[in-house]
């Protein structure tokens, strides 16, 4: 995200993912990712490749995370829909929970802006 931050216009997958120094499928598979997520756009064709939907200022460093990462949370059973079913009853929960909400509330207070000024 912060190379399509620093661009105009559409950049290839080919470009992002040399630039960024990852796999060709890996930067696919989060390119689709953000694109069914709407935080970036895609276009076919000669002049194809990726764009951010929106200006670099109006994206949270956590909304990007919870879309590219399979999770931000700190253990195992603090994330994910369901929760822990051991959680009314584990003196860790509530630890890992409070450690989760302050990461995302730390991610949260970044942009992608504030990313290309650092």
């Amino acid at each position: 995200m912060a190379e399509l931050a620093g661009s105009d216009g559409f950049r290839s997958l080919k470009l992002l993912a040399e630039r960024q120094s990852i796999p060709h499928k890996y930067a696919e598979s989060i390119m689709t990712a953000l694109v069914k997520a709407e935080l970036a756009e895609g276009s076919r064709g000669k002049n194809g490749g990726y764009k951010l939907s929106r200006p670099p200022e109006k994206y949270t460093l956590a909304e990007i995370l919870k879309v590219t990462e399979t999770s931000l949370s700190s253990a195992s059973c603090s994330g994910g829909t369901d929760g822990c079913p051991r959680s009314a009853d584990c003196p860790a929960y509530p630890v890992w929970k409070a450690l989760d909400e302050t990461v995302y509330q730390f991610l949260s207070q970044y942009t992608l802006l504030d990313l290309l000024k650092s």
